[in-house]
This record gives structure tokens, sequence and C-alpha cells, in this order.
């Protein structure tokens, strides 16, 4: 695809695509002040500070300064790249995508991932035969009905069995023509480390395909059913391939997904039997990582489909540790965060066989927040008799609850957190301001003044740069009055890409912008075209006067000290002449700041 083809596909998608529309499939939007504003997808919040103009077609969150065109948005929320959010937009408004002139190794890759699809495929049906159609599959019918799992779920999760040989899949896949190096990209067959040829990976085990949000089978995990067999891991999972990263994969997600939306929330087992027999219960919103951390990746997955995620790992002391590192995860990313806990120190799929569908769905209803499920750990795994243990306690307990910003809820937190330490609540207050860096201003003398004076900069910055979106021409005039350098450095490369749009005689647009724009620039960039108060021509005027005054003057200031420090080493140097024409410059300098 030539560039002014692909510049003009990308723009046509733009011009037909409405931003409050687009981000309404995600959040509800309310008007008002002229603008839509919503509480933010991207981070945990109360208050909406999420804001969209329609007419400019930017949004912008003024709480996690997150901020750009439709396409930025689409690229955030479903968790793809910004082209892959154009076609996935282009694709809803039914624009053909034209096709790519693609390298030499983007049809090599494809190739490969195509070869690597149909071996997957192959795979699982052969897996699935052998457990289904074979004597040989009793022993793994026999594991998988003791566990409450059903023919039905069986053909609905496509389970299989392993042969128990060391090349009854290899065997009959070469047979088949595939080649020994294509057997090993898929991760279905290991090098032997003496002499040559290759083994099966999976022997003698109960096989759960595994796929991605299409429903493409990408990688496989094997249950061993020997439990005697101390050698070998109780769960083994295909290696990492081209298709199958266990990072951006999880369990069942191409199943549950539209369960997740119809009930606004996902339960987060740790592994797919969980998951599984879960589903056979009838509890079809789980997703199962696959014996991997949960990963930011993960939690943005399951946000294109709920933002309330509810884990439910093993009560043993292993699987709350992975819930603790869990937590901070999602919390972080803006998700509503809850854990199960599940008594007697069961796993979910011990829980669910004993117990039954409506018993487990009452452990989650009762589900713990997030700040209620760290103090009871921390409260139950440290002692915190001593001043020096609530100390401890209290510095292992407030990390989860910095990143709420309602006051309210701020201060029921330390009310409980005092209340369950036995401190004094300002102790607890003393503590939140030192870990979130609050007292930091009135700690460090003459910070508060240098970020006063360093936000007029910047606001005085974004309102230049927001007349010259709307008339390019005035850029050159502030360009006159103050160098480029005394802008924040965000908004250097802001005014970098207009000075580009004035030398190729085009006006500034969001398309471009996105593309030509670093992500920090293109939120400071929305923040400044969508933080208009007022949009009147006279007001404008006015206050652009106003901005360029301050520029000036902070660098009429800027440069008054430079020359002041240049002053001194003429004179401890002996240069009178030099220092004379200092003096000059200063005295001019003075005035001019005297007539601002």
């Amino acid at each position: 695809m030539e560039n002014a083809e692909l510049d003009f596909f990308i723009e046509k998608v733009n011009s037909q695509s409405d931003i409050v529309e687009v981000i309404s499939r995600y959040v509800q939007l309310n008007m008002r002040g002229g603008r839509y504003w919503a509480c933010c997808p991207f981070h945990n919040e109360k208050t909406a500070s999420f804001s969209v103009t329609p007419e400019k077609g930017f949004f912008y969150c003024f709480g996690c300064h997150v901020g750009g065109n439709v396409f930025k948005f689409l690229s955030l929320i479903e968790n793809i790249t910004y082209f892959e959010a154009v076609k996935l937009q282009a694709e809803r408004l039914g624009i053909e995508i034209p096709t790519q002139n693609k390298s030499e190794q983007e049809v090599e890759r494809d190739s490969e991932e195509k070869i690597l699809h149909k071996i997957n495929n192959d795979a699982k049906i052969f897996y699935h035969n052998y457990l289904t159609k074979t004597s040989q599959g009793a022993l793994g019918r026999k594991y998988l009905n003791a566990r409450g799992i059903t023919d039905d779920v069986i053909e609905k999760f496509q389970l299989g069995f392993a042969p128990d040989s060391w090349d009854g899949l290899s065997k009959n896949f070469l047979q088949r023509g595939y080649k020994v190096e294509e057997l090993l990209a898929a991760g279905l067959v290991s090098k032997r480390k003496s002499g040559e040829g290759v083994y099966d990976r999976m022997r003698a085990r109960v096989i759960i395909p595994i796929a991605n949000i299409l429903g493409q089978t990408v990688g496989f995990g094997g249950r061993i059913l020997n439990a005697a067999d101390e050698k070998s891991p109780k769960y083994l999972n295909t290696p990492e391939t081209i298709l199958f990263n266990k990072r951006n994969l999880l369990f069942g997600l191409d199943k549950a997904h539209i369960a997740i939306s119809n009930k606004n929330f996902a339960i987060v087992v740790e592994g797919y039997m969980d998951a599984i027999s879960l589903w056979s219960a009838g509890i079809e919103n789980v997703v199962a990582t696959l014996g991997t951390a949960f990963t930011p990746e993960h939690a943005k997955l399951i946000m294109r489909y709920a933002r309330k995620i509810v884990f439910c790992y093993d009560s043993d002391e292993a699987g709350q540790k992975a819930t603790l590192r869990a937590l901070p995860i999602v919390s972080e990313l803006g998700a509503e965060v809850s854990v199960v806990n599940i008594p007697d120190g069961k796993d979910p799929d011990d829980f669910i066989r004993k117990h039954g569908k409506s018993d487990f769905e009452k452990i989650v209803t009762n589900a713990r927040s997030l700040i209620e499920y760290r103090m009871n750990y921390v409260l139950r795994t440290i002692e915190h008799s001593t001043i020096e243990g609530k100390v401890h306690a209290l510095k292992e307990i407030l990390p989860v609850v910095l990143n709420e910003t309602d006051s309210t809820r701020q201060s029921e937190y330390r009310k409980k957190i005092a209340s369950a330490l036995v401190l004094d609540e300002s102790v607890v207050r003393s503590e939140w301001q030192k870990l979130s860096g609050q007292d930091k201003i009135q700690r460090v003398k003459g910070t508060k003044l240098k970020i006063e004076v360093d936000e007029a900069i910047k606001q005085a910055g974004a309102v230049a740069l927001r007349v010259a979106w709307q008339d390019i021409d005035t850029l050159n005039y502030t360009l006159s009055m103050v160098p480029k350098n005394i802008f924040p450095k965000v908004q250097q490369e802001i005014i970098s890409y207009l000075e580009t749009c004035l030398a190729e005689n085009r006006r500034p647009d969001n398309v471009t912008a996105a593309v030509q724009l670093s992500d920090s620039a293109n939120a400071e960039l929305s923040k400044i075209i969508i933080d208009s108060i007022d949009d009147r021509k006279e007001n404008e005027v006015a206050a652009f006067d106003d901005s360029v005054k301050v520029l000036h003057k902070a660098y009429l200031k800027n440069r008054h000290a430079e020359l002041l420090k240049e002053l001194n080493k003429c004179m401890l140097g002996g240069n009178l002449a030099k220092a004379d024409e200092i003096l000059k410059s200063l005295k001019k300098i003075k005035s001019e700041l005297d007539g601002l």
C-alpha cells in the first residue's frame, strides 16, 4: 500500500468516525458544559474526569493524562496497535481495507503462522480423537469423568489425550508430510538430547487446547495422570512460539467473553482445570492464566469486556501470594478488583465439585475488596503487637490504597486501617502522605514556587499552541517573541510538528499528529485542544496575547539570570569591556521587564 493510498484510507475512516459513538460502546458519556464526560476507562475513579469533544475529535482524561484521537482510544481500550485500530474501525464502518504490499519478511511470517495454525488444529483433532475414539484414551476419560467433566464439556473444549509413547504424534504427523522443523516451531516436539531425531513433548497427559480470542488453537496444556511420576511436571504447556505467549493469552477467553460482557465481570482462576470445572458447573464468565503470573496484558484483555475482575486463586499460601502480586496490576489499570475467599483452604475446582454452582456464586457475591483482602493478609502474616510491627504492617497495607482519589473513601480507609492496627488516625494520615509524596512540596524549600512558575509557563504555552492549532500562522509570531526552548519539552515536540505542517503548507490534524507525535505529546495536545473553556474569538485573542507576554517575560527572566552569571565571571576574570556590554544588555532586559 503506497503512503498516499494509506493516508487517504486513514483520513476516510477518520472522517466517517464519530468519536462519541465509538467511545460510547465502552463507557457511558454524559453531556456537561458543552463537552461529554465519563469515568475514565483507563484508571479507577469515582468522579468523571474523562472528556470528549466531538467537534475537535479528541478525548482526554484529566486524571491519568491519557489522550488522543478516536484511533488512539481504540488502540488503548482494545490493547491493539494504532493501525490495527484504524482497520477495526474501518471494518465496523464497512470501509474496504486496501491491499497492503507486504515486505518479504512479513510474507514469510504470515506463511509460517498459517502453517502453525494448521498444525495446531490438526494436533487438537489428533489428541481429541485419541481421547474419545481409542481404547488407550479410556484412562483420560476416566480421569475427566472423575472430576465431573462430562462428554459435552469434553466436546466443548475439544479436550484430548496424548499417547503414552515417545513418537505417537510426531510419527503420525511426519507421515502426513509435515516437516520436523514445523513440528519444532509449533512446540509439539523437542530435539533429543543425545543422537538425532525428536520426541513428543506431551505424553500420557490429558490435553487442553489453548486458543486465542478468535478461537484459533495456538498451543496446548497437558495434565499428567501418574501422580507418582515426580520427575515430570504436573502441568506442561507449549513452549513460547510465534503464536503462543503466556503473557498475552488467557485460557477460555474465546468462550467466556460473551458471558463476561453479559455479567459485567470476569472470574480469574489459576489453572485451566479450575476454569473447565467451573464452566462444567455453569459458571461461564471464567478465564485462567497459564501457569504464569497475571500480567497487565491479561488485565487489558479482560477489560475489553468488563471492568470488574474477581480473583479466585487457591487459598493456600502460594495462591494468596499470587493474588497479592496480581491485585496492584489490575488496580493501576482502573479495574474494580475483588477477591474470593474459598473456605477450608480449597481451590475452585474442589469447592465447585463439593458444593455446587449456587454456593460458589454466593462466595463470589461476598468477595472482598482489594483493601480488605490486603489488610486481612497483612494482619494474619505480620506480627503487629509492637510499635515496629504496626509501622511495618501499615507500610504493607498502604500501597494498595494510594491510588484512591475519592476523599470520602480515603477517610474511610484511614479509619479502618487505624482501627485494625490500633493506631491513631493521624499516624496513618502522616504515613499515607509520606508514601504518596504529598509532603514533598512542604519539605523542600522553594519547590512549590518553582512548580507554580513552571505551571504558569506550561499553561501559557498551551494557550499559544491551541491558537496555533486553529490558525497555524500565529506560530511564527509566537516563536519570534520567545525561543522554542522556553516551552516544556513535551510542548516543544508539538511545536516541531506544527513547524513541519507550516513548511509543508498544510493544516495540522489529529490523524497525522497521532502518527508523528509520541504518546506523551499526543496526550498533551489532546489536553490543550480539549481544555478550552471559552471558544469565543475575542476571548481567545486576549488569552493569546496574555500568554505570549507570560512566555516572553519568562524568557527575559531566564536570560537576565544567565547574563548575571556571565557578568560575575567577567568581573572575576578582569574582562571589563565584556562586562560593560553585559551591563547594557541587562539594563535593556530590565527596562523591557518593567514595561511588561
